[in-house]
């Protein structure tokens, strides 16, 4: 129950994504909800591998070269996925980049600090 609660929670959150960014369009919720779940299996499968293959470039540029690995990722989806378009490189950086920052949002209320 929990798992299907945070995919309907990651669906509309990618929804909300591609609502204010001019560059992705998602079709309909039901496609939002497939593009997250699409998003969280390449994050699991395809990020890590691409993640130690391209490690020299990262530690180069300090880290920011994930930025484009997870634009990869979100493009991977777009090519996937039929109903969710990102019209460039750029867009899928920025995508990626609003969507966790509409994550850390939803995740904050419910962290409890421990001392």
């Amino acid at each position: 129950m929990r798992f299907l609660v945070a995919l309907l929670l990651n669906g509309l959150l990618v929804y909300a994504a591609a609502w204010l960014l001019s560059g992705v369009t998602v079709h309909s919720y039901l496609t939002a909800v497939f593009a997250g779940l699409f998003l969280a299996l390449a994050n699991a499968f395809v990020r890590p591998i691409l993640t130690v293959l391209t490690f020299p470039i990262t530690v180069l540029t300090l880290g920011l070269f994930l930025l484009v690995i997870n634009g990869l990722m979100v493009l991977l989806v777009d090519y996937l996925l039929v109903g969710f378009q990102v019209e460039s490189l750029f867009w899928a950086i920025v995508f990626g980049l609003v969507l966790a920052f509409l994550n850390l949002l939803i995740d904050l209320p419910g962290r409890t600090r421990t001392t």
